[in-house]
């Protein structure tokens, strides 16, 4: 096999993974997954709203899912983390699972979309957009665009500070797809110009001005 090759197929086994915790951990607020290779085997750090649901009673839970990344994803040694999500807001794969909600139990998407980019900034996002595609209000495609505060397009900025999740919810016209996009308040963007006070020198006081001037005069 390719070194080409071999990136792809980890890349789509990382896909299917992050698919899989997606649906088995919808009930604990799932926030997306960072998986790490390791000598000693495969790191998973699972980032959710309820860590609770996702352990389980005793361990049982994080026990299966073990299990299951190790036998169907072969993944060798997994060792999986939990971090509790603090601001969930601020995590575009809890919103877009949040307006995904919304949409199934019949809240209109244009009110949907305005509330999810209201509570972002209100968390204190520099940036924020909500994009839902399908058919909305008639059998032709379209897509509604909601944004407010700055979002980068393209470059370096856009790829480390922009969060994307993108879900897909199925509907009675068919399916709806929802986008997120976040910047974070804590972003640092390379055109930011930082002002700084000015230094303070230190000025030499009377008193050892004085003193000076006698030494010397002796």
């Amino acid at each position: 096999m390719s070194i080409v090759n071999h990136f792809i197929n980890e890349s789509m086994r990382e896909l299917e993974i992050s698919d899989f915790l997606e649906r088995e951990l919808t009930r604990a607020g799932f926030g997306g997954a960072e998986i790490m290779r390791t000598p000693l085997g495969t790191r998973i750090i699972i980032y959710a709203m309820k860590p609770g649901v996702v352990i389980g009673r005793r361990g049982t839970n994080i026990r299966e899912l073990t299990r299951i990344l190790e036998e169907k994803f072969e993944l060798f040694n997994p060792q999986i983390a939990v971090s509790e999500v603090e601001i969930p807001e601020l995590n575009p794969n809890i919103m877009a699972s949040r307006i995904a909600d919304a949409l199934q139990r019949g809240i209109h998407f244009r009110r949907t979309g305005f509330w999810a980019l209201n509570q972002i900034m209100r968390a204190g996002a520099m940036g924020c957009e909500v994009i839902i595609k399908g058919k909305l209000t008639s059998r032709r495609h379209r897509y509604e665009k909601y944004r407010e505060g700055y979002i980068p397009r393209v470059g370096d900025p856009a790829k480390k500070n922009v969060h994307v999740a993108t879900v897909a919810v199925k509907m009675r016209p068919g399916i709806i797809g929802v986008s997120v996009k976040i910047i974070p308040p804590d972003a640092v963007f390379p055109d930011q110009v930082e002002i700084r006070p000015p230094i303070q020198k230190d000025v030499p006081r009377e008193n050892d001005v004085q003193g000076q001037e006698l030494t010397e005069g002796e």
